[in-house]
């Protein structure tokens, strides 16, 4: 009798190690947390540069992006590089939050909430922090999700409530 119930717990238990293994919900959480990871890190890239290393800061946004995004930073890159040479500044992000808001993976196209601290150091200057909200929008490529979009979400925004409209 005791060897039939470890048998049948047995069963159940590779039954159930199973199935989980097999979801698929456990398969798009792992997508969706990946893609999380490489939107925050995108737009922690693309808000942080430093005239010290101004070359490898703008090798990363080139590498953190796809698409029209990335031909556009390429295009305008050897002005900016003089622009940032002559400011001499350092800016630095910090990634306070984060949400997928959406994700398709049969498309390979998300998109990331990502509320983000922005530092911007100049000499003789007092440095000047601001917090923003951006939306990332991501593509998947052969190299992993990266940056196809990037805007800036309007802080205060609410809908009016029916109440509010009277």
């Amino acid at each position: 009798m005791l060897t039939l119930a470890a048998l049948c717990c047995a069963v159940w238990a590779g039954f159930t190690w199973y199935a989980a293994a097999h979801d698929d919900t456990l398969a798009y959480a792992a997508t969706r947390d990946e893609v999380r990871e490489a939107g925050e890190q995108a737009v922690q890239n693309l808000n942080t540069l430093d005239h010290r290393r101004l070359e490898a800061d703008l090798d990363s946004w080139e590498d953190s992006t796809t698409g029209e995004l990335r031909a556009q930073l390429k295009k305008g890159r050897k002005q900016f590089a003089q622009q940032i040479r002559a400011a001499r500044t350092v800016s630095s992000a910090r990634i306070l939050s984060s949400a997928v808001a959406e994700l398709d993976e049969r498309a390979g196209r998300a998109g990331v909430l990502v509320a983000v601290r922005t530092t911007v150091e100049a000499p003789k200057e007092k440095p000047a922090t601001k917090q923003t909200r951006m939306r990332a929008e991501l593509t998947r490529t052969s190299h992993g999700w990266k940056l196809s979009a990037l805007a800036q979400v309007p802080v205060g925004y609410t809908a009016d409530t029916p109440d509010e409209r009277d």
